[in-house]
């Protein structure tokens, strides 16, 4: 398998389109995020009943194929081992899967929730309210979403290790659109865009909150040189970490991030109200088995509200616009362990370790809030991102936890832009599992650059926007990989069977 980058269309028609949309977003900020906005509008106003029932539909897929005979079946020869750890392995699924994000929404969500309920008839800022903030906020971290990147990372990983092809989105659907190069070079640059442009708004709100932390703490100011500033370093150090493979840097900070949220995380449970955050969490646990299937499902047809469309919906659209980076990532790590092992790994544990920290922080929120007065939901109301660090103000060692966090957040961006470069260059390499540092490199200048550009132009939540538009595409093309690999999986297990026999 060639490792070209240059010789590949794929590089350049991405590479095009990447910087007219940054040139648009830069130049045109206003005008731009008004476009976005109508395109994702319309596309979750007349497809959000999509969305919903093709992400229970990959639950389903997913829950039936791990108790079934094909739950055995290895992804890798029947002789391969796991690469990694069960806790090293954790950690890489935790660091792509969420980065930033949980640490960002783990308070922010609940909050938001408990001052703007998802349901008109209950009271804001009450006890019940309370109570569907966590069971929503449980729901949305859950299954569902990592359904979607366990769905592309299974049937990537199975191409790659069982079958030794190339673990690319448009191999994958090969079996029912056929090889046209046209057709394949589409869906591929079409997952390299979503890939860029998600990773890149979510550096550059992520060095956005990191200069609300140091504002908190340093009381240094918000401008764009101290972003700037903290773009540059985080370029450094993911350059580094890109150049040292999978084997060091991704793995080494996986497993510190992992390692800092498990910290954090005894801390708020230790210093915070335990019991309450016990009694939040199994409380919060009850209610999402016994609402996933009405959650899962709800539309609002009859009262015209919007609320699912602005949460649950958006919430698959992203999940289904990074699937191709989150899904080969996780794929790339996950060679040697069967699929039961797979989707039990993805599919319950990484969201455990979600329910869990929502449970310590939002709960801690939602009690000080509740039962000591605080005004945190009115914080969050009024600037999201000062959520987590809002909360600390009423722990011990607020100054420490809010400087640990920062890190955190540091860290999991790095990770992040770090398995990002390197899927990438899976992605333009032709699906070649050692990309070259070149390659890398590249897009790791161009991420930076752009999440840079659009900080300097305000342009960032337009091209998040932006970004969301091609969920809809993709989630016609992940089902397309659900009925691909059922064919090939069984196709394939038959075939073995005769050869025993």
């Amino acid at each position: 398998m060639k490792n070209n980058t240059f010789n590949n269309p794929v590089f350049y028609v991405s590479a095009f389109v990447i910087l007219i949309l940054v040139i648009i977003g830069a130049t045109m900020p206003n005008h731009f995020g008004a476009t976005a906005e109508k395109l994702f509008n319309f596309t979750t106003v007349n497809f959000g009943w999509f969305y919903l029932l093709a992400v229970f539909i990959f639950i389903v897929f997913l829950i039936i194929l791990s108790i079934s005979k094909f739950g055995k079946i290895k992804l890798g020869t029947a002789q391969s081992k796991p690469e990694y750890s069960f806790f090293t392995w954790i950690g890489m699924l935790f660091s792509a899967g969420f980065g930033a994000g949980l640490v960002f929404w783990g308070v922010a969500e609940p909050m938001s929730h408990f001052f703007n309920t998802p349901f008109p008839e209950v009271e804001k800022m009450t006890e019940e309210a309370a109570r569907v903030a966590m069971g929503y906020a449980f729901f949305h971290w859950g299954i569902s979403q990592w359904s979607v990147f366990a769905v592309v990372g299974l049937v990537i990983a199975y191409l790659q290790f069982r079958k030794k092809q190339r673990g690319l989105i448009s191999t994958s659907i090969q079996p029912i659109v056929g090889k046209n190069r046209v057709v394949a070079d589409t869906v591929d640059s079409l997952a390299v865009i979503a890939t860029v442009m998600g990773v890149a708004t979510s550096l550059g709100l992520g060095i956005l909150q990191m200069n609300g932390g140091l504002k908190s703490v340093f009381d240094v100011p918000t401008s764009i040189w101290v972003q700037m500033v903290i773009a540059g370093v985080m370029l450094i150090t993911y350059l580094i970490s890109s150049s040292t493979g999978l084997d060091r840097g991704i793995k080494w900070l996986s497993n510190i991030n992992l390692g800092l949220c498990l910290l954090l995380l005894a801390f708020v449970f230790l210093a915070g109200p335990t019991v309450f955050i016990l009694n939040t969490f199994v409380l919060g646990l009850g209610d999402y088995f016994t609402n996933f299937i009405g959650y899962s499902l709800r539309l609002t047809p009859y009262t015209g509200d919007t609320w699912v469309r602005e949460w649950t919906i958006f919430y698959w659209a992203w999940s289904t616009a990074w699937s191709p980076f989150v899904g080969a990532f996780v794929a790339r790590v996950s060679r040697g362990r069967s699929i039961r092992q797979y989707i039990l790994g993805v599919l319950v544990v990484s969201p455990a370790i979600a329910c869990i920290w929502i449970a310590a922080f939002g709960g801690t929120a939602l009690y000080n809030d509740l039962m000591n007065g605080t005004n945190i939901a009115e914080a969050v109301n009024a600037d999201i991102a000062v959520a987590l660090f809002e909360t600390y103000q009423h722990l011990p060692m607020s100054s420490i936890l809010s400087i640990l966090s920062i890190f955190l957040i540091f860290t999991f961006l790095v990770t992040s832009a770090d398995s990002a470069t390197y899927i990438l260059g899976t992605m333009t390499s032709r699906g070649s599992l050692n990309p070259t540092l070149v390659t890398k490199i590249i897009w790791g200048l161009l991420i930076t650059a752009i999440a840079v550009v659009l900080l300097l132009a305000g342009g960032l939540e337009a091209l998040q926007t932006a970004s969301l538009i091609s969920a809809l595409p993709f989630t016609v093309i992940l089902l397309l990989m659900v009925i691909s690999f059922s064919r090939m999986l069984s196709r394939d297990y038959q075939k073995a069977r005769q050869e025993k026999e």
